[in-house]
């Protein structure tokens, strides 16, 4: 067995870039930036005014003084004269501040009169102006890569650029295997379940962005595998749920192997997950996930979405992990690191886990509830209720 570092080193040394594409910026929320944005134009483009009120000359703004109003200036439409000595323009937010103003009285502070306005006591002391490019100049950036937020989506928008080079969504081939399962909605026989990774691993994957592609469920048996198999032709990573271990129906290894497999490594010292396994089949990667459920979905989130993140370009390396306070005692870890379901709550300087008492690795209800994977590296000496634990998040999306 190799260790949860070693394992994920060599899944990253399988994750190949998917390359890139240029979308709308419409479309472009989520998505991973692959080429800087660089800002085409100021914001502001011009002097604006930060408040609804009146442009003036600042030798002109003291309390009580009488003023006469020349315009209106509206946002987007510029009033095109020069405020001069005794003179305001009524002004409203975003508009152009016009030549000889260089300040914004509120209009709070004012009282107006037919085409005269009085200056009231006190007033407010801000100029209320923005400035051109206070923002940002042309030629400011936006670096590549990163995920989209839809403030970097605001952002570009205001940098005047419409489209932008995105990574390709990786394509994901997933294939269950194992005569056991039947798909849901099914009437399964006595002696069947009911396939829940590959849906739960679909939406991980979507979560991150990437296509997932539900193959059908492959049988114990050499040529339905390598049918199925043969399904995932043109997918970047192919991944498949159960048959990594070394029972008699468990032939993924095996079958992939005839079919050109490059295999990495097979098993790695955690818990839950032992019998994952990893490689290259022709122009994919492969990566074999246990079959049981939270195992498999455990592997997901350590393995799978660094993956994914890679071929997109985003900076590669383990999820990193959060800092929590322990809510009861725990006794001494084995020999593999434990990723132990946990709940997380707020606390007074860190939050604090608490894992729950049961992390059978075929109890789903237990990982719906959990918010946390609790980390225990190997042989981690017994700890006691307010020690400080490393944990993952569990949120597909999350650091």
């Amino acid at each position: 067995m190799i260790s949860v570092e070693e394992a994920l080193a060599a899944c990253l040394a399988l994750a190949r870039p998917v390359g890139t594409t240029s979308v709308p910026l419409a479309a472009a929320g989520g998505r991973v930036l692959a080429t800087s944005v660089i800002a085409r134009r100021d914001q502001p483009p011009f002097a604006a005014s930060a408040m609804d009120g009146y442009a003036l000359r600042r030798a002109d703004r003291r309390a009580g003084a009488a003023l006469r109003v020349v315009g209106e200036a509206p946002a987007g439409r510029a009033w095109a004269g020069r405020i001069g000595a005794g003179e305001a323009l009524r002004i409203f937010t975003g508009a152009p501040v016009p030549e000889g103003a260089d300040c914004v009285v509120i209009q709070e502070d004012v009282t107006r009169a037919g085409d005269t306005i009085t200056l009231g006591d006190p007033l407010d002391e801000g100029r209320n102006i923005r400035p051109v490019g206070a923002d940002f100049r042309v030629g400011a950036t936006l670096e590549a890569p990163r995920r989209l937020s839809p403030a970097d989506v605001a952002l570009i928008a205001a940098m005047n650029v419409p489209e932008v080079a995105v990574s390709r969504r990786p394509e994901v081939a997933l294939i269950a295997t194992g005569d056991e399962l039947v798909t849901p909605g099914e009437d399964p026989r006595p002696d069947q379940i009911v396939a829940s990774n590959s849906y739960g691993l679909k939406a991980l994957v979507e979560a991150e962005g990437a296509r997932a592609r539900l193959l059908p469920i492959a049988r114990d048996d050499r040529e339905s595998l390598a049918q199925v198999l043969r399904l995932a032709e043109g997918a970047d990573l192919i991944v498949t749920i159960g048959g990594a271990s070394v029972g008699d129906h468990d032939l993924v290894g095996e079958v992939a192997a005839a079919m050109g497999l490059e295999r990495a490594f097979y098993k790695v010292a955690m818990r839950p997950g032992k019998p994952l396994m990893a490689g290259r089949i022709g122009a994919a990667a492969l990566l074999g996930l246990p079959g049981n459920p939270v195992s498999a979905m455990v592997c997901g989130h350590l393995f799978l979405v660094p993956m994914l993140r890679a071929m997109m370009g985003l900076p590669t390396g383990a999820r990193r992990r959060l800092t929590a306070r322990l809510g009861c005692d725990l006794p001494r870890n084995g020999p593999r690191a434990h990723y132990m379901r946990a709940d997380l709550m707020p606390g007074n300087d860190f939050p604090e886990i608490t894992p729950y008492g049961s992390q059978d690795s075929a109890l789903l209800s237990v990982l719906s509830q959990a918010n946390a994977l609790l980390v225990r590296p190997p042989h981690d000496e017994p700890r006691q209720a307010g020690a400080l634990v490393a944990y993952l998040p569990l949120s597909p999306l999350a650091l």
